[in-house]
């Protein structure tokens, strides 16, 4: 018997006996769709992580000096917690000091940030961030404009009540309207429109285009850096080495006027995207280091029902099987049959995983922020993992209907 007709032979069962078959092919069927779909899943936070959420909330080649984290990763004691509590602030002569000790290969500006109600006319928001921030912040974190212009260096030195707002704040209040030039309240003070920002988009859901950004010299220092207080302190270099020579500089510098012995840690902390990164790496490991196992006790379960049905075949087949040995099959022949059946059924089901996971795949595509898409890799590691159960759960009964003999089979009631 040639393959094609052993695999035509097995389709034909699938098809006469439904639920038996549907009992062999779901433990692969779940087995691929938890692969498939862990794995998709998986890789499309592995991308958004790196792309999205580092990228857009850290940027790249960047760090940020602030007095405690920003972003708490992982088990934190109450100690530690006290600790930061007791750390003193930052403030804008920090940022002063630590842009003119840095040369032209590094961007430097001040950021500080405050939830503030914004005004115009009848209209009112009261969820809005606000960002006091220097002219090259733009620049660090590669916010472009769609309309207008970012505000200049003269602007900050003489703190102009100017602003540029975010793309849904400019559909928020100005709809259908230009607006450059217009007027809008922030924390209760007019400030002057000078540009509208590209949409940057979300993070996990999150919108990252309200907000609006003024010089930190302006009135908007009363709403988000009282008392000449500043939340962080960013840099951006040109390059990984350009970097980590700035964080040496700037730490040296801190902790000189600080006053900080040699012996003592330091009270401030740098900010990079690595920390998230590194963060989610852990994660991802022990995701991945776990999937195998998962994947596998369910495969192993499939194999085990596929086996003790194809033994429960070889039963029912036992005259068939007689009477082909009689018209001279051979051993071999048997085995391949059952064999090919065997591989035949998993790989049907591990096609219809496949396609389940791609629909998985598809959905946590459209309802969530995650890039979910399935990779080729995935696939045809599903399906070498359907023929390699069905293979492994035939031999068994493949030999025993090998080694049956064909008078007593024939026989067989």
């Amino acid at each position: 018997m040639s393959i094609l007709e052993a695999v035509r032979i097995a389709l034909g069962m699938i098809r006469a006996q439904k639920l038996k078959s549907f009992f062999s092919l779901i433990g692969a069927f779940i087995g691929v769709t938890f692969l498939i779909g862990v794995v998709t899943i998986v890789n499309g936070m592995d991308s958004y992580m790196k792309n999205d959420f580092a990228g857009k909330l850290f940027g790249v080649n960047t760090f940020t000096v602030r007095y405690r984290p920003f972003v708490q990763m992982g088990d934190v004691s109450q100690e530690q917690r006290r600790e930061w509590r007791r750390r003193p602030r930052l403030y804008v002569a920090d940022f002063l000091a630590v842009r003119d000790a840095l040369d032209s290969r590094f961007l430097v500006t001040v950021e500080s940030t405050n939830t503030v109600e914004a005004v115009v006319g009848a209209r009112r928001s009261r969820s809005i961030e606000a960002r006091g921030v220097s002219e090259d912040y733009f620049r660090i974190r590669r916010i472009d404009i769609a309309q207008g212009r970012v505000f200049s260096p003269q602007e900050v030195q003489h703190g102009a009540n100017v602003v540029v707002i975010g793309s849904e704040v400019a559909e928020r209040f100005f709809e259908g309207l230009d607006p450059v030039g217009r007027s809008i309240r922030v924390a209760d003070f007019p400030y002057r429109i000078v540009g509208v920002a590209e949409s940057v988009g979300r993070v996990f859901g999150i919108s990252l285009d309200r907000f609006v950004i003024a010089p930190y010299t302006s009135q908007i220092k009363r709403a988000v850096n009282p008392h000449l207080v500043v939340d962080g302190i960013i840099v951006r270099a040109q390059d990984i080495p350009s970097m980590r020579e700035g964080q040496t500089q700037v730490e040296a510098l801190m902790r000189s006027r600080r006053h900080l012995r040699p012996n003592q840690a330091n009270n401030f902390h740098f900010e990079t995207a690595d920390d998230v990164l590194s963060f989610w790496s852990n994660i991802s490991r022990i995701l991945y280091t776990a999937l195998p196992a998962i994947v596998g006790i369910s495969l192993v379960v499939g194999g085990i029902v596929i086996m003790n049905i194809m033994l429960m075949a070889v039963a029912e087949r036992t005259r068939e099987i007689g009477i082909r040995k009689a018209l001279g099959a051979r051993r071999r022949d048997i085995r391949r049959q059952f064999l090919v059946e065997t591989a035949t059924l998993s790989t049907v089901g591990a096609g219809a995983g496949i396609v389940t996971g791609i629909l998985l795949a598809n959905l946590v595509d459209a309802l969530t922020p995650l890039p979910a898409t399935v990779s080729l890799g995935s696939i045809i590691l599903a399906v070498l993992l359907g023929v390699g159960v069905g293979v492994i759960s035939g031999v068994y009964p493949a030999s025993r209907a090998a080694r049956l003999d064909p008078i007593a089979a024939l026989r067989y009631e």
